[in-house]
This record gives C-alpha cells, sequence and structure tokens, in this order.
C-alpha cells in the first residue's frame, strides 16, 4: 500500500463494503460526494460493489452477477481492478488523458473476471450453469470535464438546472427490444427480460466499452446507480429527490434506496452521487421535498 494513502471502509449490509480512498493526486473540481448499497427486500446477498477514490475524481459501481461467490466476487475484482490501474497511471503521470486510460481499465477489469472465473470453473464442486460476471459504470473527473464509461445496465443521470438526464444506453436485450419497437417504454416495465444484459464484464475475452467525456459545470450533480434502483423508482421521482435534496447528499442517497425498496426491493440497490462545486445551503428543502413527494406518491 502506499504509504500516503487512507483507506476507509464503511459497512452498509451485512454482504457488502463501499470502499472510499483518498489519493495524493488532486483534481481541479471540488466534488461533494456521498454514496450508499443495499441488499434490497429480497435479495440476502448484496452483489453490487461501489468504491470512489476522492482526490481522483474516481467513482466506480459494479453490478455482479452470478449468485452466491460469484457475482459479488466479480464485482469487487472489477471495481478494484478500475481503481487500481487508473489510480497507478494518473500517480505516475497525472497528465494522462483520461478516455483511453477509463477504456484500457475497464478491459483489464474484464480480464481480471474472466480469469477468476475460469479458474473457478476448474475447482471441483462448482456450479457450472452459473454465470460469473459483472456491470460496471465509470465517472472521472479531471479538470473541468468528466468522462463517463459503462458496461451493461448501471446507469449515470446527470441534474443540471433541475432536470434529469440519462446518460449511459442501456446494454441489455429490453433496451434494444425498445430501440427496435418491439417495445414501448409503458410496457417495459413489466418485460422479464429487463434484467438480461447482452454486454458484461466476464462473459468474453473481448468487450465494447462506451464512452463519452463532457464538461463539468459547477452545480452539476451526477447519479451511478445499479438497476435495481431505476427498475423500482421512476425518472421523476429520482430527479425529484436530487433537485430538493442536493445539498445533502448523504440524505439524498439514502431517501433513493428507501423509495427503492418501499417501492418492492426486488434487487440490489446502489447509488453514488458526485457534485461538481460542492453543495450550497439554500439548495435544500427538506420540508418541501417530503411534502411533494408524499403528494406524487399519494396520487397514483
Amino acid at each position: 500500500m502506499i504509504p500516503d494513502e487512507k483507506i476507509e471502509t464503511e459497512k452498509y449490509s451485512k454482504q457488502r463494503v463501499v470502499l472510499t480512498l483518498s489519493a495524493a493526486a488532486a483534481t481541479a473540481l471540488p466534488l461533494d460526494i456521498a454514496s450508499k448499497t443495499d441488499p434490497g427486500m429480497l435479495r440476502s446477498l448484496n452483489e453490487d460493489f461501489i468504491a470512489t477514490v476522492g482526490d481522483l475524481g474516481l467513482r466506480v459501481l459494479a453490478d455482479g452477477m452470478g449468485g452466491h461467490s460469484r457475482g459479488d466476487v466479480a464485482s469487487s475484482i472489477a471495481a478494484n481492478t478500475v481503481v487500481d490501474v487508473i489510480r497507478r497511471r494518473l500517480r505516475k503521470d497525472p497528465q494522462t488523458p483520461p478516455g483511453p486510460l477509463v477504456r484500457r481499465a475497464i478491459k483489464i477489469a474484464n480480464g481480471a473476471v474472466c480469469l477468476e472465473s475460469t479458474r473457478r470453473e476448474s475447482l471441483p464442486n462448482i456450479d457450472r450453469e452459473r454465470t460469473m460476471g459483472s456491470t460496471i459504470a465509470v465517472l472521472l473527473f479531471r479538470g473541468d470535464r468528466v468522462t463517463i464509461a459503462h458496461v451493461g445496465d448501471s446507469r449515470v443521470y446527470r441534474l443540471r438546472e433541475h432536470r434529469i438526464e440519462l446518460l449511459t444506453h442501456d446494454h441489455s436485450l429490453l433496451q434494444e427490444q425498445i430501440d427496435l419497437g418491439i417495445l414501448d417504454a409503458e410496457s417495459a416495465g413489466a418485460s422479464h427480460n429487463r434484467h438480461l444484459v447482452t454486454r458484461g464484464l466476464g462473459f468474453n475475452a473481448r468487450i465494447n466499452v462506451s464512452l463519452q467525456e463532457s464538461d463539468a459545470l459547477p452545480g452539476d450533480l451526477y447519479l451511478i446507480c445499479s438497476d435495481g434502483l431505476n427498475d423500482m423508482v421512476d425518472n421523476p421521482d429520482i430527479e425529484l429527490v436530487l433537485d430538493l435534496l442536493q445539498a445533502n447528499l448523504p440524505l439524498a442517497a439514502s431517501q433513493l434506496v428507501m423509495i427503492a425498496n418501499d417501492n418492492g426491493g426486488e434487487d440490489n440497490v446502489s447509488v453514488i452521487l458526485a457534485k461538481v462545486g460542492g453543495a450550497r445551503a439554500d439548495d435544500v428543502d427538506e420540508r418541501g421535498f417530503f411534502a411533494r413527494l408524499f403528494a406524487r406518491l399519494s396520487g397514483r
């Protein structure tokens, strides 16, 4: 371990740990951050893993697949490999272009998950019918820019000027059916294909990473989430929470998870929030938030 590195872990559930690293090299953008992960209401195992490297502006969320001793291992390998590759490279050369670096880190993580899957298949008493894999979603803030990358159906949203925008496009069978016009948005929520991803780490040796780079403006609020959130909480409700609670990101993260669980909590749910420029005291109206949320839910 590098001597000046501080590692803090916070256990949000019985099964998973949130990893937070504080690095020596600083990013030019001040960021207010919060994160939370929860197994949900129906599952005892949490296969999500979230990691942040504060001073590098790095946020990573992985959603594992494969059940006991597989999905949780895959997600931790994926997230920790991405963190390790990016941290080591930026410490060696802080001017490394972020886009190619993030893409390379995810591809190395894919190889690490594939290698572990192969190793486990050689062991006795292994359920060979279970697939071992993970989604990944990454935010890397450098200067006044943010690099966004993902594989699978973990999502990245941005709240800008009180409006939420989905910045990623799910790599899933359901999304392909929507794109082809086979399903409309209204019927998609009831589809049995919601959790069938078409891309994931550990599936194949070669992987296609979706990546984009854009300006990160003061006041922008970014959300990374596993599908356990957006499957249970509609975008307007996510927008409401982020808009009214953006000055209290820990509360916003807790509210998003609570609403997902109140709506059924069918899957693990994890969120990472990152606000550019930090929070302002006049951004929050907690009483107004709860009144508006209750009115919205009562009207359904």
